[in-house]
């Protein structure tokens, strides 16, 4: 027998009694138990089971019957259609899950989410879940201060869906120097010669590289305007902090005093930040450094953005994709006004 749901609007829940308890609830995690044998599902979960056809029609409080079409028609909001998209697809992977906000859920996400997903076997009365999941569509951007850890899923176009697991990032390495003292260099267009440093100071430390053509136990160093930024402030090399920096600024504008906040802080946790730019990113990093002629691969691509910067769902995915190719992560840092660093890490999700 296919039953019948009744929409009580007030609590905007429909209600399914007979054996939907233990059809729907106890045997595949849907709705929440109420007195007898009755249930009450939330809009999303009437649907999908209208879908499957395990639902007849819903009932709504004018006597109306709705099948799936008809239901679907009069849910308000946007984002119904691609939570739908979204609910289907996991419970075809065989995850329960429920929208995050309805009471039933035992432990619900502490950031806003559409849906708690649970671990394979366990439902909504367990107290456990597996991911906290945002849904969006794939022109909906998201502003960085709306980040939330969890996982997010893009509908295209085209109904297809990509997962991302958002996290927050806490970059950290062993690489360490010590620096030497007041090299001689020059400031040029957009980068700085330093003469003769320490071996170290490329060797074991990564700053810059070396002018081919020179002996390489008296080597000279190219370094990019942001590493001598970062020497001259601590006296390493012979120039004017100011002067870099306006320099920096000349080259680069506003962005220069993001990604200098952004390698300072790399450089203070023992992480080396070198240039991303073949990989259409800010740096690549490199966490354990212990010498250049062992250097192994990075180990993520950091784009730079202003704290209050809107991600376009497109370039996350460009992001995230080039990323996994050449086998690093995309870590963003986000700079607000007083230099304080917000880290996170997008990557590729199969539920």
């Amino acid at each position: 027998m296919v039953l019948e749901g009744r929409f009580d609007e007030a609590a905007g829940v429909v209600r399914v009694g007979d054996d939907a308890r233990q059809r729907y609830h106890d045997s595949r995690g849907y709705g929440y138990p109420l007195e007898g044998n009755e249930i009450a599902l939330a809009p999303i979960e009437a649907a999908h089971l209208l879908y499957r056809g395990d639902l007849e029609a819903v009932v709504d409080d004018s006597g109306e019957r709705l099948d799936f079409r008809a239901f679907v028609a009069r849910e308000p909001g946007r984002k119904f259609g691609v939570r739908f998209l979204v609910y289907a697809d996991l419970r075809s992977r065989g995850f329960y899950l429920s929208p995050a906000s309805e009471p039933w859920v035992a432990d619900p996400p502490a950031e806003p989410a559409d849906f708690a997903v649970f671990p394979r076997g366990k439902g909504p009365g367990d107290g456990e879940i597996e991911y906290a999941l945002r849904v969006i569509g794939e022109r909906t951007d998201v502003p960085a201060g709306e980040l939330t850890a969890g996982v997010l899923a893009v509908v295209d176009e085209e109904s297809e869906i990509t997962y991302f697991e958002v996290s927050r990032r806490d970059p950290s390495g062993t690489t360490g120097a010590t620096l030497p003292d007041g090299c001689e260099a020059d400031l040029l267009a957009d980068r700085v010669v330093v003469w003769e440093p320490p071996v170290d100071l490329y060797e074991s430390a990564f700053y810059g590289q070396p002018l081919e053509g020179r002996e390489y136990d008296k080597p000279t160093l190219q370094c990019s305007l942001l590493e001598a930024a970062y020497l001259a402030e601590r006296g390493a090399i012979a120039l004017e902090p100011t002067a870099v920096r306006e320099r920096g600024r000349e080259v680069e504008g506003e962005r220069f005093d993001r990604r200098l906040a952004v390698y300072t802080t790399l450089r203070e946790r023992g992480v080396v930040p070198k240039t991303g730019y073949k990989f259409g990113a800010d740096f690549r990093t490199y966490a354990d450094v212990e010498s250049v002629e062992n250097l192994g691969h990075s180990e993520l691509l950091v784009r730079v953005h202003p704290a209050d910067y809107v991600f376009e769902p497109r370039d996350l995915a460009l992001d995230v994709r080039l990323a996994h190719g050449v086998r690093k992560t995309m870590a963003f840092a986000l700079v607000d006004e007083a230099g304080d660093v917000d880290w996170w890490s997008l990557e590729r999700l199969t539920p």
